[in-house]
């Protein structure tokens, strides 16, 4: 390496920073305006998802940014990304609700924090979910759980209120 690149290298460092720089994708998705939908649904690929609540056997979420949409769905045996080609302005999830599947959200995904012990509990669609929502996601270990717990309140979703009361 010469002499001229090994002192830019350092010279824009800066040592004097409270944390570690973050890495460039984790501040392109703070700022890009996500905003997570939980969709639930009844199918039981595996005979002992059965004995979960009928439509209430898998989970999985739906992302929209100014790009579009993306869908973690965490299968059996794998976990399923897809960018869909689709535009940002499309309702996503009037699709899945037209479907038959339960949609919550959207939801702003809360900033991450440190942990001071590793999770123990094994990678699930209610795991991925809550992971997505944030460290502030309300804990649950079953989709029906996790789908009355962000029904009853989750501090960062947008909620529509319509009103049928007329005024005076």
């Amino acid at each position: 390496m010469s002499e001229a690149v090994h002192e830019f290298a350092f010279e824009n460092l800066d040592f004097q920073r409270p944390h570690a720089p973050r890495i460039a994708h984790r501040r392109i998705a703070d700022d890009a305006g996500q905003r997570i939908y939980i969709v639930f649904g009844g199918r039981a690929d595996q005979w002992w998802l059965r004995l979960l609540s009928p439509g209430f056997r898998h989970c999985f979420a739906a992302i929209a940014d100014a790009e579009g949409w993306t869908i973690l769905d965490p299968l059996s045996g794998r976990l399923l990304v897809q960018r869909l080609p689709l535009d940002a302005a499309f309702d996503l999830p009037a699709v899945y609700t037209r479907a038959g599947l339960s949609v919550l959200g959207p939801f702003t995904p809360m900033p991450g924090r440190a942990r001071t012990i590793p999770p123990i509990l094994p990678f699930t669609c209610v795991a991925l979910c809550r992971a997505l929502l944030g460290p502030d996601a309300p804990f649950a270990l079953t989709p029906a759980v996790l789908f009355r717990r962000l029904q009853k309140g989750f501090g960062n979703r947008k909620i529509n209120l319509t009103s049928s009361v007329g005024l005076a």
